[in-house]
């Protein structure tokens, strides 16, 4: 068993010390933390009397008002780090005074630096060491941790990245009904990682590349660790810089704590590479933590059909911002984070080491089709096939999250296409690359294999389902579950088709009154009109009209001769339709269609050949075409499966009634 394996089991050894007063789902309020402080603790141990002596230095030089800034500055000097704690407390000393544990230990968190404190804040740990003393567990729980050295030089830092990464992942699959919310699935995070990085052979190559990635709804950073280990397992040289934002607060404290406690030294910066990223707490569509920034690589699982209610009065002021192509419907923010993303986008230069960015997202089905031509949602999509930044996008199997059982898929946008996905967009079906789960968990009962698995937890070998999805992507052809499209094949023009308004006038005694009724004041025009129009149908409105305006002797209003015809008129499809001016007809607003006419196709030859031999008075109102684009999925892998035949199911049939029967039969025995 290697070291970080031992680690792992000695620490879930100590989880279940907390059976009992916790449930197994909240063993990470006090797992997490725990393991957190006690790799600062061991960290800062060999710095620790020199911290100590500075800050007495320091408290005497500005008489106890030490500016924050020159305390950070000479504190993370010694300590080598990004943090340090300036309590005379370590987990040592806090196991020597067992009657004074709470208080110490309270003490020892708020003697660290700021940025470590938010963290403990966020996870609001400081509930959980009083909740621990009133179960009489904190001696104990603080005694075992104090076992565990996690100092660097017996736990190494990517050790440590995966001991963190596995009780993430573990703590979150127990908590399985809320875990969707935070956590992805570890093989989509991979595939999603194997996508992006696809056509990186440079960065994945040459030594002391550098390059940056952000997840703008980082949940506990497991897309950014598994963005990071996979660039490290190809080249240890290349540098990924890390930053992420997120809004639940404990998330973001562990996203938090995974990037301080990754201490990877690099020898090209000359300093430790989490400082050159960065893990921000606030709500991403409002309080964008990264406005001037721009990254090579984006990744995110945005929450899914969660609304944007309480952002959208702010968002409705940014016309011209992060969200101008558009607002989708206020049920789901997908689109919004996309776009997001997009506003992220480094400018492609090759020549200038401008390198372009790539996105990873997983999205519902939604985002593909809902909302008709011209809403926000169609809006956004034709802003980005039609600035060519699609690049494929690829059906994951269901029952895959842990706390939804929908399809899901995964957009790779990029505005660095290769020269030969110019133009293009690719779907993958990878819907049936999956393998059952020996336990389901929650609403996920379903895996993609991952080939061979052995970081600590589990030590299996699966097919490489990741690898043959990411080939078959990276093949890019017209065969098997992979189909090639142009971006206009996506594209539609939603035509108005309008047809007359054909319409009867009659004139009744019941029709006569409930016109006067509104206005009686033109009762002798009406009497006159009755009179020379006479009660008999009359199938041409316009003919109609023309005498009513000769009889009349008041000059009706608009507003007037509007409410005399829809009282005195009906529709009938054998009247004359009614003229709007000298060569063009008014519409009936009940017979308007629509007809979403593919890009490719001749909106006129269209109209001619599939329209007019059905209805041949119709006519197009292109003043109101709008341009769409929808992304219907199943239609391009539609599989129709052979009926049976008559006599298979005849037999089944038979087959049924037998053993009804025979059951009748053993019931009356």
């Amino acid at each position: 068993m290697t070291t970080h394996q031992q680690h792992i089991k000695f620490i879930w050894d100590i989880a279940d010390l907390l059976r009992g007063p916790y449930r197994p789902p909240q063993y990470e309020r006090v797992m997490l933390p725990m393991t957190v402080l006690r790799r600062f603790d061991s960290v800062l141990e060999i710095t620790k009397e020199k911290v100590l002596a500075e800050y007495e230095s320091l408290k005497i030089k500005y008489k106890n008002e030490i500016p924050q800034s020159i305390l950070s500055s000479k504190l993370e000097k010694i300590t080598g780090q990004k943090f340090y704690n300036t309590s005379p407390f370590t987990f040592e000393k806090l196991k020597g005074a067992p009657d004074t544990i709470t208080q110490d230990l309270v003490s020892y968190i708020n003697g660290f630096s700021p940025n470590v404190r938010q963290i403990f804040e966020f996870f609001e740990f400081e509930k959980e060491i009083f909740a621990m003393n009133d179960a009489n567990i904190l001696y104990l729980i603080i005694s075992e941790f104090t076992k565990v050295n996690l100092h660097p030089d017996f736990v190494s830092n990517r050790d440590m990245g995966l001991i963190f990464e596995n009780l993430i992942r573990r703590f979150n699959e127990l908590a399985n009904e809320t875990a969707g919310d935070h956590f992805t699935p570890r093989e989509i995070i991979k595939l999603m990682v194997n996508l992006l990085f696809i056509d990186d052979d440079k960065f994945l190559a040459d030594k002391y590349q550098m390059r940056k990635i952000l997840d703008p709804t980082c949940g506990t950073g497991g897309m950014l660790s598994e963005a990071k280990n996979y660039v490290k397992s190809f080249n240890e040289d290349a540098i990924l810089l890390t930053y992420g934002q997120e809004y639940n607060k404990r998330a973001f404290a562990t996203a938090a704590a995974d990037a301080l406690i990754k201490m990877d030294k690099s020898e090209t910066l000359g300093k430790y590479e989490q400082n050159q990223g960065e893990i921000k707490f606030g709500d991403t569509l409002i309080d964008d933590q990264f406005a001037d920034d721009t990254f090579d690589y984006l990744i995110a699982n945005p929450p899914f059909g969660v609304d944007w209610k309480k952002q959208k009065p702010v968002l409705d002021r940014d016309k011209t911002g992060r969200f101008s192509a558009g607002l989708p419907r206020v049920n789901d923010g997908a689109l919004l984070f996309l776009q997001h993303m997009i506003s992220k986008f480094e400018t492609y230069k090759p020549n200038n080491k401008k390198f372009g960015s790539r996105i990873a997202v997983v999205f519902s089905g939604s985002p593909m089709f809902s909302g008709g031509a011209g809403s926000g949602e169609s809006d956004i999509r034709k802003w980005i096939i039609e600035n060519d930044w699609l690049e494929g996008i690829v059906a994951l199997p269901e029952q895959m999250f842990y706390n939804t059982g929908i399809g899901t898929y995964i957009w790779i946008v990029t505005n660095r296409k290769q020269n030969h996905r110019k133009g293009k967009i690719q779907l993958l079906d990878a819907r049936e690359y999956y393998i059952p789960m020996r336990k389901s968990q929650g609403s996920k009962r379903r895996k993609i294999g991952e080939g061979e698995i052995n970081d600590g937890i589990i030590n299996v070998v699966e097919p490489n389902q990741i690898e043959n999805i990411a080939v078959e992507y990276g093949d890019f052809s017209n065969a098997g579950n992979s189909k090639i499209f142009d971006n206009e094949d996506f594209g539609f023009t939603r035509v108005t088709i309008e047809r007359p308004l054909r319409l009867r006038y009659e004139m009744s005694l019941e029709r006569k009154s409930a016109f006067l009724d509104a206005c009686p004041h033109l009762l002798d025009d009406v009497q006159r009109i009755d009179k020379n129009l006479g009660r008999e149908p009359l199938m041409d409105w316009n003919q109609a009209l023309k005498k009513i305006k000769k009889i009349n002797t008041l000059k009706w209003s608009a507003k007037e001769l509007a409410l005399f015809r829809s009282v005195c008129t009906d529709k009938d499809p054998e009247a004359e339709r009614v003229l709007k001016g000298k060569d063009s007809y008014e519409a009936d607003a009940d017979l308007r269609d629509f007809e979403n006419i593919p890009l490719k196709i001749d909106i006129n030859e269209y109209f001619q050949n599939e329209v007019l031999p059905f209805v041949p008075d119709a006519w197009m109102d292109n003043s109101k075409d709008k341009i769409g684009y929808e992304i219907n999925f199943n239609r391009y892998f539609f599989k129709n499966n052979a009926a049976r035949s008559l006599e298979t199911i005849n037999k089944e049939l038979n087959d049924v009634e037998k053993e009804i029967l025979e059951m009748i039969q053993n019931s009356l025995l």
